[in-house]
């Protein structure tokens, strides 16, 4: 039996597949853009590399846009395989199957983060009549495109070395053994969790984009842990059941893509700022107030279960 019998891989890896080629045909046009591009020329050439851009950039959008909604589409792609992977009960037995699975996954993340700020600076420069960020945009859009590539090989090699007869671990043990960053005790993770939470929206107020970038990424860190060994704790009311992924299974309402998706939306709406500011000498800091929200919603819903236990048992966990 392969991996590939699965109707939702076969049609993952198509749309895949389509995309790639999409992409690929913008991209050859993008190097002769780039290479002959000169807004005060008249010439012929000009006009036509001008109507060729806004071409490029409708098919960019469509395909980037496309790329952040095939995200979606691959976790639940996940959730669905472990019924057919044996020994795996949820997504984490699935993503752990081979050496690729946790490389395609942070590859992905990588790759929605750049095509999210490919986004923004494609919105800023067609603002502008003179393209004034065409060539920066596309020099991203080039550098993603090579992770896009990159991506599918991991997909074929990930896909194809899925074992269908060999159990695989799965949450009980991936996650059981003490795999805490530097020592951390439980309290201390917690502690460095709502320290760095608020930190963050004292800074977003300030308008500090550096460091709100800084602690930003820092939080990404801190935030997978606590979320991982503490407060999933409290979502599953079980003391031993430590696992990011169940918690986007039906038998949990599925609140882990509220807790995953407003921490991924804080974090890119916190680093975003410095990075437009880097690339286009822009203010564009408003989207701090974007990420705040989204870190209060993220500490809202993990705090409520912490509380919302306590209050049913009277004991923490």
């Amino acid at each position: 039996m392969s991996i590939f019998l699965s109707n939702e891989i076969i049609v993952f890896l198509l749309i895949e597949l389509i995309l790639i080629v999409l992409m690929a045909i913008s991209q050859v046009n993008i190097v002769t853009i780039v290479r002959y591009w000169d807004f005060n020329a008249t010439t012929p050439l000009q006009y036509a590399l001008e109507k060729k851009n806004y071409l490029i950039n409708t098919i960019l959008y469509f395909t980037v846009s496309c790329k952040v909604i095939l995200f979606l589409f691959f976790i639940q792609s996940l959730n669905a395989l472990s019924g057919i992977v044996p020994g795996a009960m949820c997504s984490a037995g699935v993503v752990g199957a081979n050496h690729y699975g946790n490389a395609l996954l942070l590859l992905k993340l990588l790759l929605i983060f750049g095509f999210g700020l490919w986004l923004i600076i494609n919105k800023l420069d067609l603002g502008f009549i003179t393209f004034p960020y065409l060539k920066r945009k596309y020099l991203l859009f080039t550098l993603l495109f090579a992770g896009v590539l990159g991506e599918f090989v991991l997909e074929i090699l990930y896909f194809s070395n899925i074992p269908l007869t060999v159990p695989v671990f799965c949450c009980s043990v991936v996650f059981q053994a003490p795999k805490l960053p530097f020592g951390y005790t439980q309290t201390l993770l917690v502690l460095f969790f709502y320290t760095i939470f608020g930190a963050i929206l004292v800074l977003n107020h300030m308008k500090q984009t550096m460091a709100s970038f800084t602690c930003n990424l820092l939080f990404l860190f801190i935030a997978y842990y606590a979320v991982t060994y503490f407060f999933g704790l409290y979502i599953y009311e079980m003391p031993n059941h430590k696992c990011p992924y169940c918690m986007l299974q039906k038998e949990y309402y599925y609140i882990g893509y509220l807790i995953w998706g407003s921490l991924f939306l804080g974090i890119f709406f916190g680093i975003m700022p410095f990075l437009i500011e880097r690339i286009t000498q822009k203010s564009y800091d408003y989207l701090l107030r974007y990420s705040s929200v989204c870190h209060i919603i993220t500490a809202l819903i993990c705090s409520f279960y912490v509380v919302r236990y306590y209050l049913m048992t009277g004991v923490f966990l």
